[in-house]
């Protein structure tokens, strides 16, 4: 599967660079057991915007291409960096969580071997709040969706 294989890859570099991370959105929910379709990924960070070159090397290791032509005043706008894998075309956005709740919920993370690699995603309780903040119809239903997984 496409997006196993850039999970992995994404994992592995964030790994050996020491960047702080969890995957949250569409592919945390079906980590969580209830299957959706998701055109991206998307993953937060446990960095604020000044380690921001040193990822745009993390992102070449990777294989990503930053979808903005100023990168920094993008994130500092949106707290967001939308990027999209040379290989496959997945979109990959990743929101920056420099928070106290957000680096904790970073270190509370569940890790997950995938094809031999560890992947780090948001509990389930972390993943609820995060949707809930986001606010969208389809992040309603999945915290819905999700909420019946765990009570299960």
């Amino acid at each position: 599967m496409e997006f196993d294989k850039l999970l992995t890859r994404i994992a592995e570099v964030f790994e050996n660079e020491n960047i702080p991370y969890m995957v949250i959105g569409g592919q945390a929910v079906i980590f969580h057991g209830e299957f959706r379709t998701t055109k991206d990924i998307d993953l937060t960070l446990g960095v604020d915007i000044s380690e921001l070159e040193r990822l745009k090397t993390c992102f070449q290791k990777i294989g990503l291409k930053i979808l903005v032509n100023d990168p920094e005043d993008f994130v500092r706008h949106s707290w967001v960096l939308p990027l999209k894998d040379i290989n496959s075309g997945l979109r990959v956005d990743i929101p920056f969580s420099f928070s106290p709740y957000g680096r904790q919920a970073i270190e509370n993370a569940i890790s997950y071997k995938l094809e031999n690699v560890i992947v780090k995603y948001c509990r389930a309780q972390d993943l609820i709040i995060h949707k809930i903040f986001a606010g969208r119809e389809i992040d309603l239903i999945d915290v819905r969706k999700v909420l019946i997984k765990i009570r299960m």
